[in-house]
């Protein structure tokens, strides 16, 4: 093999070598931000289906459902703020958040919060998110509170 197939062939093999690399460093990185969708039943009981997916302790997930009636209570000195959530089950999660609520959070209203499960039925959140008026539902919420067996 002469010195100019060899430099093509090198140059070949580094090619693929770093765009191998390059790929997994992406899927690593949105593997790794990957946030999934839960209702409290499904953080407490896993997934309806084969697999009963059941997120683990340390795990960032998104949690959908009601704030529970008379379960927010906020610390008087700080930001801190925990409350309950719920689903058509009954089954309830607690949520730990330290900032400012939205407008639209009060109890009865349905909320996605996205966070880390620090408990196997307790959150600390990050962000929370109310809907906007007193008929729209998040889709994934909706979709997940239909399949759910009273």
């Amino acid at each position: 093999m002469n010195w100019r197939r060899k430099k093509r062939l090198f140059a070949v093999i580094g090619l693929c070598l770093g765009t191998s690399c390059t790929i997994g460093l992406i899927l690593y990185a949105l593997n790794s931000n990957m946030d999934l969708f839960y209702i409290p039943s499904e953080i407490l009981h896993g997934k309806q289906g084969p697999q009963q997916d059941k997120p683990h302790i340390g795990q960032r997930i998104r949690v959908g459902g009601m704030v529970s009636f008379g379960s927010v209570q906020r610390h008087p000195e700080t930001l801190d703020v925990e409350f309950k959530l719920h689903d058509q089950t009954g089954e309830q999660v607690t949520v730990v958040y330290k900032g400012l609520l939205p407008d639209l959070f009060r109890e009865g209203q349905g909320i996605v919060a996205q966070g880390t499960l620090i408990q196997k039925n307790k959150i600390r959140a990050q962000e929370v998110l109310a809907k906007h008026d007193e008929t729209y539902m998040p889709p994934e919420l909706k979709n997940k509170m239909k399949h759910v067996k009273p």
